[in-house]
């Protein structure tokens, strides 16, 4: 587990491979209760490659200076990404 929020990742590794491959990160909050949007790629055994770039939008919670994930968010696809985009740009803009 990370102390710092910057160091927090989503790469997971497992038997050699890296299972999930974070592309990139937006820490959306800061402090004991933060927030990060993660860009990634899982891979796909049968296809022997990532798949296509997918989001997370995860909760994290410092406690005994370690923040340990609380709840996480899968958007599914781009176009649920430019869904959600579009909805909250409406929203914001109200």
């Amino acid at each position: 587990m990370a102390s710092n929020i910057e160091e927090v990742t989503i790469n997971y590794e497992e038997d050699g491979v890296l299972v999930v491959k974070e592309l990139d990160k937006e820490i959306l909050s800061k402090g004991s209760w933060s927030t990060i949007l993660f860009k990634y790629q899982q891979w796909e055994r049968a296809k022997n490659d990532y798949g296509p770039e997918r989001f997370s939008i995860r909760r994290y919670r410092k406690l005994d200076n370690e923040y340990r994930q609380q709840a996480k968010f899968n958007i599914s696809s781009k176009d649920q990404a430019l869904k959600i985009i579009e909805t909250l740009s409406k929203w914001v803009k109200g």
